[in-house]
């Protein structure tokens, strides 16, 4: 497939889903799906490029293996989360919306515009002749973002598992350096892509991942949302973790 069938076809396999998604929440009241199907949707494109790429094997069997494993264990631990009780975020944005379906119905619609978007690297490394020493660069990057995300995720989850830390704000381990070490780790993940991508004629679409992945967490739909949610629900206690510790680069706590 040329890149242009390629992304007219995750385009549409995309608005289907996310449509099957939003008739699933308008069902259960809960919107958290949308994220599981990002998700699930990015691992899904990945895969799709990876088998009709042009470029060479090595850069689309990694980016098959990297995005795959990557889709599937974030899709998984958001799964955890919503299946049974709505995420608190989109618990406020449905109060604030009042129930409106057409609203969400363009969240969703909207949240499939970005596994458009945010797929356009994976047509970068689907054209790459990538190999060798760019190629040992990438997953070696992949692993330490997935390593970094997956033990900040079991960090809060425990966390938020232990009764007696109901309405306290997690300060373990990676939570000491980073408001969001999640975060920062999900944006590191993207420059994996970016080493895969070398001297691919589409090179440049690669840079598009951790650009816009970081404006995204930094001001639009990460950090923003889940810290008026904190403050909503841990108040004073949040407002101080605040003050102490980085939004997003790990470094060390004020005194």
């Amino acid at each position: 497939m040329t890149p242009f069938q390629q992304w007219s076809c995750i385009a549409g396999f995309m608005v289907v889903a996310m449509a099957a998604a939003w008739d699933w929440q308008r069902r259960r009241a809960n919107a958290g799906i949308v994220d599981v199907v990002w998700a699930l949707g990015m691992g899904g494109s990945a895969l799709l490029i990876a088998a009709t790429g042009q470029g060479a094997r090595l850069p689309r069997a990694c980016l098959a293996v990297m995005a795959g494993i990557w889709s599937l264990r974030l899709a998984a631990h958001l799964w955890r989360r919503v299946r049974q009780v709505e995420d608190g975020r989109y618990r406020a944005l449905r109060e604030r919306w009042h129930g409106h379906q057409g609203k969400f119905f363009g969240l969703f619609m909207f949240q499939a515009g970005l596994v458009m978007l945010f797929s356009l690297p994976f047509v970068a490394v689907g054209a790459s002749p990538a190999h060798g020493l760019t190629v040992a660069l990438g997953v070696a990057v992949w692993l330490v973002a997935l390593a970094g995300e997956a033990m900040a995720d079991h960090q809060l989850e425990r966390f938020r598992n232990d009764p007696a830390h109901r309405g306290n704000t997690c300060r373990d381990g990676l939570w000491r350096y980073s408001r969001h070490p999640n975060y920062f780790f999900e944006w590191c993940h993207w420059f994996g892509y970016v080493a895969l991508a070398w001297g691919s004629p589409l090179a440049w679409l690669s840079w598009l991942g951790p650009v816009l992945m970081y404006g995204f967490l930094r001001w639009i739909s990460g950090i923003p949302f889940t810290e008026q949610q904190a403050l909503r629900t841990r108040g004073d206690d949040y407002r101080d973790y605040q003050r102490r510790t980085s939004a997003f680069f790990p470094w060390f706590p004020k005194s």
